[in-house]
């Protein structure tokens, strides 16, 4: 029996996940919901392509390269209690609080996650409802603002 080939090389064919969430190809913006949705739900690093690893998206048997402008997940829900982060691609992690940090672009909050894919992490950026829900759960403790979750103050790092 032949060894199979495995799926072709990536390459770049256009496809840009914008800083602030918007997809395009060749210029033009997604104007379908469904298919935004899809694509963001579809988007993985792969550690082990190229020098420095690649965003790909995949829809069934389709992948292909993207381009991500800033960060290639989204934070679309924080919650207060658990510090848990729900991501774009549907995954769920609790937040590294000592990775916040504002978006160069434009001051919007970013963080790292899935530390299991690259050792420094991977870019997460919060939606304005996800960074909303972050910024009222901040408290004003003795050493300065910090979250409170799982039983634990955590000290915001200086924003």
């Amino acid at each position: 029996m032949a060894d199979s080939p495995g799926p072709p090389p990536l390459a770049p064919f256009d496809l840009v996940l914008h800083h602030d969430g918007r997809w395009s190809h060749e210029g033009l913006p997604f104007r379908n919901r469904k298919l935004r949705e899809a694509f963001d739900r579809g988007v993985v690093f792969l550690p082990d392509e190229g020098d420095a690893g690649k965003f790909v998206v995949r829809l069934r048997h389709f992948r292909g390269e993207i381009v991500v402008e800033e960060a290639g997940f989204f934070v679309r829900e924080y919650d207060p209690p658990t510090g848990r982060l729900t991501l774009s691609d549907r995954s769920v992690e609790t937040l590294d609080v000592a990775s916040l940090r504002p978006s160069p672009i434009d001051g919007a909050l970013l963080c790292s996650v899935k530390r299991e894919l690259a050792p420094q992490g991977l870019a997460a950026r919060f939606t304005h409802a996800a960074q909303a829900d972050l910024l009222h759960a901040v408290e004003r403790g003795p050493d300065g603002l910090a979250l409170c979750f799982g039983g634990a103050a955590h000290a915001l790092p200086a924003l």
